[in-house]
């Protein structure tokens, strides 16, 4: 996937920001790393990445192929930032609906740090 800027937000280069994290040539080295990586992997249906960034113990009913339909199945169009610090990040990912209306989504996610590696923990969801 030939991709210029990094989907998520960051303003640099995909190749220079989450595409080494998704080729597992780095690690993410922050939760909001991580998250934006996570986002990034939603984007370009990396469903491996994905499945093995979310915490082992939170990763029964979500599997690859899950993450992978859900991805190719939901048009991503851009992520906002709300609140990070240094194991939740609250952020707004904005997507287009069957009707190709805009929606946003607004979650507040935990991580955990692990053996030097941040997983995907659970997520509160605002309405």
């Amino acid at each position: 996937m030939n991709i210029t800027n990094c989907p998520c937000g960051s303003g640099l280069s995909y190749n220079n920001c989450c595409q080494p994290y998704h080729l597992k040539a780095k690690i993410a080295p922050t939760a909001e790393a991580l998250m934006r990586s996570r986002y990034a992997a939603f984007v370009v249906a990396d469903g491996d990445y994905l499945f093995e960034t979310t915490h082992v113990s939170k990763r029964r009913g979500n599997s690859k192929d899950a993450y992978l339909k859900s991805a190719r199945n939901t048009k991503w169009l851009k992520l906002n930032i709300v609140a990070a610090d240094f194991d939740t990040v609250e952020f707004k990912p904005f997507y287009l609906n069957k009707k190709f209306q805009t929606e946003v989504l607004h979650e507040k996610s935990s991580f955990r740090l692990e053996n030097g590696k941040w997983f995907y923990f659970d997520g509160l969801f605002y309405s």
